[in-house]
């Protein structure tokens, strides 16, 4: 993603207590000591953000990587003055302290309890979720295929779990991955590995391939044998990051013939301030048990996190301050 330069404060989902309001919060609705949680920031002018599309807002980009403030100004300085990027995602939330944009702050609803299993509603969690719910909108009938099973991808399968859809294909390469799908829902949880490639995976489980097949790997070779696997009528939905600069590589025919459709979802084109609220009350209800994906861990550790995330221990991993 073009972060907009170096030296840089990351951290895009993240979770806390309002110390302080900037003068201009005043009629917010936000207060000192509300716990809140974090989304994405958005122009707020262009023709998304005016239709409350925010995910899909023309400035999303240098919005949320260049920093909130433009590429020419920032809220976080050294005490010499020295320029550090941010705010990344109106937040730079992997810090103890955070200067957020107002905008990204979601208050929390729900009783007093630890905050940050809740924190990558503000992205993954939101963006697999709504991709399903909000983009898609699939049938309780329709046959959904989900490429990855990190944060992004369990919360798809989970969006789709509480729809009842009919067939719910989870996809991915480690084993553990897949066991825990299929505790959260899914009717075929397959290893990618044992087959030739993702259209072979597909209709291993659906000889018809899938009505709707969202991708959370970014990894080109597996989204184009997955256009391959997409029923009549069938929708693919491009929502991890790929390699920039690399291009796909589609059948003319087969897309027209089976009129099949190729979408890219980025934060699945919500406002964050409407669907986190709406996923923190599937979550109270039970219909989206996030709290068993993460793991917390002090930021010394964030390299012990890193691992333990891509060897399948862990879904989502957590800075805790």
């Amino acid at each position: 993603m073009p972060i907009g330069g170096f030296p840089v404060v990351a951290g895009h989902e993240g979770a806390g207590v309002i110390l302080e309001l900037g003068s201009g919060l005043g009629s917010s609705g936000l207060k000192v000591g509300d716990r809140v949680l974090l989304g994405f920031a958005s122009c707020m002018s262009c023709r998304g953000c005016q239709a409350g599309s925010k995910g899909a807002c023309d400035n999303i980009a240098l919005t949320n990587f260049g920093g909130t403030r433009g590429l020419e100004d920032t809220s976080i300085r050294r005490p010499n003055g020295e320029f550090i990027r941010g705010p990344v995602f109106g937040q730079s939330s992997f810090s103890k302290l955070a200067i957020c944009d107002g905008r990204v702050a979601v208050k929390y609803p729900g009783p007093v309890e630890d905050l940050s299993f809740l924190a990558p509603l503000g992205c993954g969690f939101m963006t697999g979720a709504g991709t399903v719910l909000d983009v898609l909108k699939p049938n309780s009938n329709n046959s959904i295929a989900i490429l990855g099973l990190g944060a992004v991808g369990l919360s798809a399968l989970m969006a789709a779990k509480s729809l009842n859809m009919a067939d719910i294909i989870a996809i991915d390469i480690i084993e553990s991955r897949l066991e825990l799908a299929k505790t959260l829902g899914a009717t075929h949880a397959l290893n990618g590995k044992k087959y030739k490639d993702v259209e072979a995976t597909v209709r291993e489980a659906s000889a018809r391939g899938a009505d709707y097949i969202v991708d959370t790997t970014g990894a080109t070779s597996m989204i184009n044998s997955g256009i391959r696997a997409l029923a009549q009528q069938g929708t693919f939905a491009i929502v991890g990051t790929p390699v920039p600069g690399e291009n796909l590589s589609v059948e003319a025919m087969d897309m027209l013939i089976h009129c099949k459709k190729i979408i890219g979802v980025t934060g699945a084109y919500a406002n964050p301030q409407e669907l986190i609220p709406r996923l923190v009350k599937m979550y109270q209800e039970g219909s989206f048990p996030i709290d068993g994906l993460s793991k917390t861990y002090p930021p010394t550790e964030i390299d012990q996190a890193i691992d333990d995330m891509k060897s399948g221990k862990v879904i989502k991993p957590i800075l805790a301050w």
